[in-house]
């Protein structure tokens, strides 16, 4: 459906200024409104709202073209119109007073056909411009207002829905905490009957890895519902020493690994306990996926933007460029022949951005892999 044309409503006191441009106008397929005063011109402006004012500067008597432009834009209905001055006064103050009272442009006398088409169409050209600019900003003030509640809402969600796994892991951990127990008592007194210690040994490698699953899960919670956390300088020999002495000293020995640690460690920003979960899954990973023995090789560089970079590099097979685009995708195990969640490195990923570094991997196939994380260095 073709727009309608844009409407202009002359003011002007003198008839062949009003037939002229009447004509002219028409002619350019613009439909026109006239009125002979200013104060006409602000009745007609009550019914009507043109596109555009050609106004008059000079309407004796009664309100001249200075006092009529400033009823128009004093008045919130009508100040958006722009309006061009038409005058026969050469006087620069003039002009200027024109603009001040809100003229957007003005028409020197005698009129100029092109120059007249020019100066409406850019006119009619910049309202429209402005209009659509206004109606997109409106738009766009819309969108992110719903954006905002949107996000506010899945905020809210996300909460609800953290809260809700923290307690249903918490709840669980107690009672399979409870089966662990006694199917290693029982595993360790069935001696009789094969098939049954066998039986449960199934039942306790099964409530092992629920276990471990429900640890990484309320462990991934803690960390996403802490908001913020105090960085403080950390000493990650004693980290390190703490982690195979305490948590993976069994595993260690298990695989018969060889553990060697750079002799400089430069000092860096963390959160211990959270960092401690770090070379965790670091080091079991590295185990896991070794040689034959293990052999690792744990590090510290420092980087060019002010960052230390830690980590971790095994003599294992290593990974291909598709395998290293999923390791810290939440749940994917690359290695299904050996236990675990797939949670793991998420959790690492996590920590680390808390933190304020990254994580990523260094390897290559039959070359092994360097898995790294970094913290921000000790000013």
């Amino acid at each position: 459906m073709p727009l309608p044309p844009p409407q202009i409503l002359i003011v002007d006191d003198i008839p062949d200024n009003i037939s002229m441009l009447f004509k002219f106008l028409t002619d350019h397929q613009f439909k026109v409104l006239v009125a002979r005063s200013g104060e006409y011109a602000l009745q007609v402006l009550e019914r009507q709202l043109p596109d555009l004012i050609l106004l008059d500067v000079m309407m004796p008597p009664g309100l001249d073209g200075f006092e009529t432009c400033r009823h128009i834009k004093d008045n919130p209905r009508t100040s958006h119109i722009p309006i061009i001055f038409m005058t026969a006064l050469s006087d620069t103050a003039d002009k200027l007073k024109g603009f001040q009272v809100g003229a957007a442009d003005y028409i020197t006398k005698p009129f100029q056909h092109e120059e007249v088409l020019v100066r409406v169409t850019n006119q009619l050209t910049l309202f429209q411009q402005r209009h659509q600019l206004q109606a997109q900003n409106q738009q766009l003030q819309e969108a992110m207002r719903l954006l905002m509640e949107r996000t506010a809402e899945l905020e809210k969600r996300n909460l609800e829905l953290d809260s809700f796994a923290h307690t249903v892991a918490h709840d669980l951990k107690n009672p399979l905490a409870g089966i662990l127990g006694l199917s290693g008592l029982l595993l360790s007194e069935c001696t009789i009957v094969p098939k049954a210690g066998k039986r449960i040994d199934m039942i306790h490698r099964a409530s092992k890895q629920m276990f471990s699953i429900i640890q990484a899960l309320l462990t991934l919670a803690g960390v996403s519902r802490q908001t913020q956390v105090n960085l403080e300088p950390l000493n990650m020999v004693d980290i390190i020493h703490q982690v195979m002495q305490q948590r993976l000293n069994f595993m260690i020995k298990e695989y018969q690994a060889i553990i060697h640690l750079s002799p400089e460690w430069p000092s860096a920003l963390g959160y211990a306990p959270w960092v401690e979960e770090i070379w965790v899954n670091y080091i079991s990973n590295g185990l896991k996926y070794g040689g034959q023995p293990p052999i690792l090789e744990l590090g510290a560089t420092l980087t060019t933007n002010n960052l230390v970079r830690f980590w971790v590099r095994d003599n294992g097979k290593g990974l291909s460029p598709e395998a290293q685009t999923l390791l810290f995708t939440p749940f994917t195990r690359l290695h299904a022949k050996v236990e675990g969640h797939g949670l793991g490195l998420s959790i690492v990923q996590q920590i680390a951005e808390k933190l304020g570094g990254q994580v990523g991997i260094d390897s290559q196939l039959n070359q092994g892999s360097t898995f790294y994380f970094t913290l921000p260095m000790t000013s």
